[in-house]
């Protein structure tokens, strides 16, 4: 619904000063930071220079290419999330959607300038002379770093066309959503994908700049709907303050791993440049951390009553401040970690971010317990998923509502063997053989989800979440109950469509060149491995899944799913088995496994282990559909005999012949969708 803005004159005309304050001082930060790097030193004789343009511009136009980046988000999110509104855009809505088209283009033209002087810096050339047009597509075609600051400035050309023509909310959390994935592409290319733990160390990196934007972002824009006095400002404020908190743990978790993976030692954060730089950066974001505390105890509790002053001045200050750690962030992207230069990464420890771990050996396979590499995407994302679903339990269990416990040991259950298919051992020799990827494979796509399902978060979050008020736009609760009833959501839980999902993204995957070239890269093999495990998830919330859907197939539909899907699961392990040609060739050449003598031998195992552990989930997964199918026989049992009681059936004998009718109703219209019936 559109609204009226009002403006008072004093507070907008010192809003424009505030916003340039925080870009020229985020430029500042920068140019000192790059000083004291050292990365501005004198030219050696003999040895070529980029010359000052570059030497200079590059940080300023990294620093205005992140500026306008974070204001891009911020305006979508203000947007799209955080003012209220329907399905259209209203008038407010839609002069934020103005701001962030021009962010946006000016997210393109830095990002594309980044471009030509990263290519200047890294060939030491001066920008004139080889900022030709073949030269730069060359840069982009061939180099990764090319390619992502290509698609960067690709995707920022896309948002700032895109929100000229917007005018539903559908679209602009569209929008946000390629200006966050927009943000990432550099983070695989940069300093943290070429160290040691590279992995480690890339995930964490783009887990910091989601939180850095988001955060950063939407404070500035906060800020502007508070000082412009908007009506929805204090329903924006109520709403950005959890997602500033969430923010805050990412960027402080990501910001602590990536620090450990590159910096040798705790002793180099006080005796090195980048240490320094560092502590600096920890500095801001404590002093951050205070502001936001503040902001909850003090501020926030004043807006409900009307005051705005406060908030408005606490927040230009916390803005200034996060204007400081971005002009050092990129201060210390320009400065060599402790011991770099004198870092030689193997070739194997190139392609797999750490170093070739010892052989199995026989039975126990104990480096499959001790071997343990932490993964930063799978920590904080089975941290955050625990402590969602124990803090909807307990908003439950305080109102007087039960939660049955084994759907709570069970989802737990679920996330603690994701984080050992992940970190541990499984992880570790999952990238250097075949048949320890395969039981990775395994545990994510057919016992972790089975686990999961069970667990009923969606079920959860329904009970859990407030209803929005009436009249009022749809908060968390409304959106998900949205895709869970949505045409994708109806398509893709199909049974058929499930099943084919779940069987034939092996065989895409296996038996192409797909699998080599997820193999290569970090980003790519984690997605291999997120697909594995959504794919799981689907097929057995089809199956024997407690939430609610679009689609609720009767439990024979559901057991002979079952049966015709697991003989073409035993089908790629069998030809696995028997397959003369090697998978993945190119990516298990490249490593130096002098203890694996007959590589074909490790891929007949990793058939053996496919066959061999689909067995039992299955049987399980029979057994739980066979008692839900009980349990739900008895409910309906137990409701007819309610009616009876209550003398609604009339005659005993129509009463029976209803019974049956629901049934039969319930079996070929897919009833019993709401999550109340099956809590």
């Amino acid at each position: 619904m559109a609204t009226e803005t009002t403006i008072e004159p004093r507070r907008l005309h010192r809003l424009p000063l505030v916003l340039a304050a925080s870009l020229g001082l985020a430029v500042a930060v920068t140019v000192l930071a790059v000083r004291a790097s050292g990365g501005t030193g004198a030219a050696v004789p003999g040895i070529p220079d980029a010359g000052a343009l570059t030497t200079w511009g590059l940080p300023v136009a990294r620093t205005v290419t992140d500026a306008s980046a974070v204001a891009t988000v911020g305006a979508l999110l203000l947007v799209a999330v955080l003012l209220p509104g329907g399905k259209r855009l209203g008038t407010t809505q839609l002069c934020y959607l103005n701001w962030a088209a021009v962010s946006a283009a000016l997210w393109a033209v830095a990002s594309a300038a980044t471009l030509v002087l990263t290519l200047a810096d890294l060939f030491a050339q001066p920008v004139g002379e080889i900022a030709s047009p073949a030269v730069v597509a060359d840069f982009v075609i061939t180099d990764a770093q090319g390619r992502s600051y290509a698609l960067m400035t690709a995707a920022a050309g896309a948002i700032a066309t895109l929100c000229l023509g917007i005018g539903t909310a559908h679209w602009a959390r569209l929008a946000l959503g390629m200006a966050v994935a927009g943000m990432l592409p550099p983070a695989f290319t940069g300093h943290s994908s070429a160290a040691g733990n590279h992995d480690t160390a890339v995930t964490s990196l783009a887990l910091h700049l989601v939180g850095v934007v988001v955060w950063v972002g939407g404070l500035a824009f906060v800020l502007i709907a508070a000082a412009r006095r908007e009506k929805q400002a204090t329903d924006a404020v109520r709403r950005f303050s959890p997602l500033a908190g969430w923010a805050l743990i990412a960027v402080a978790a990501s910001g602590l791993v990536n620090a450990a993976v590159r910096l040798p030692s705790p002793a180099e954060v006080f005796t090195s440049r980048y240490g320094a730089m560092l502590l600096a950066k920890t500095v801001a974001l404590a002093a951050l951390c205070g502001i936001g505390w503040w902001h909850r105890r003090r501020t926030l509790p004043a807006l409900e009553s009307g005051t705005w002053r406060a908030f408005v001045r606490l927040a230009a200050g916390e803005l200034l401040l996060m204007a400081a750690a971005i002009g050092l962030a990129v201060g210390l992207s320009r400065t060599p970690a402790p011991g770099a230069a004198d870092a030689s990464l193997s070739p194997t420890e190139e392609l797999l971010g750490f170093s070739m771990p010892p052989p199995l050996g026989d039975f126990p396979w104990t480096p499959l317990f001790t071997q343990w590499h932490f993964d930063p995407l799978f920590a904080f994302g089975t941290a955050a998923a625990a402590l969602l679903y124990l803090a909807g339990v307990r908003k439950l269990r305080a109102r007087g509502d039960k939660w049955p416990v084994g759907r709570t040991i069970s989802w737990l259950l679920g996330l603690a063997v994701t984080v050992l298919a992940t970190m541990s051992g499984l992880a570790t020799y999952g990238k250097v053989l075949f048949s320890v990827h395969m039981g990775q494979h395994m545990i994510l796509a057919m016992t972790v989800p089975i686990l999961l399902v069970l667990g009923a978060p969606a079920t959860l979050a329904l009970r859990a979440l407030p209803a929005a008020p009436k009249g009022e736009p749809g908060g968390p609760r409304e959106l998900l109950l949205r895709l869970l009833h949505s045409r994708y959501v109806k398509v893709i839980s199909h049974p058929v469509v499930a099943s084919v999902l779940f069987v034939g993204s092996a065989f895409a995957v296996y038996y192409t060149s797909l699998f080599e070239t997820l193999m290569r890269s970090h980003l790519g093999h984690m997605v291999m491995l997120v697909h594995f495990l959504a794919v799981g998830l689907l097929f057995f919330w089809v199956i024997i899944g407690i939430d609610p859907g679009p689609r609720r197939p009767p439990h024979l539909g559901r057991l002979f799913a079952l049966i015709l899907t697991m003989p073409f699961h035993s089908w790629f392990s069998v030809s696995l088995m028997s397959s003369t040609h090697l998978i993945g060739e190119g990516w298990w050449s490249q490593l130096d496994r002098p203890w694996v003598a007959y590589p074909m031998d490790d891929q007949y195992d990793a058939g053996a282990i496919a066959w061999a552990t689909g067995d039992i989930p299955v049987l399980i997964t029979t057994i739980i559909l066979a008692i839900q199918w009980v349990r739900s026989d008895q409910r309906e049992a137990r409701r007819v005999d309610r009616q009876i009681e209550r003398g609604d059936a009339g005659d005993p004998l129509a009463a029976y012949n209803a019974y049956l009718a629901s049934l039969h109703a319930r079996d070929r219209h897919a009833a019993n969708t709401r999550p109340t019936e099956e809590s």
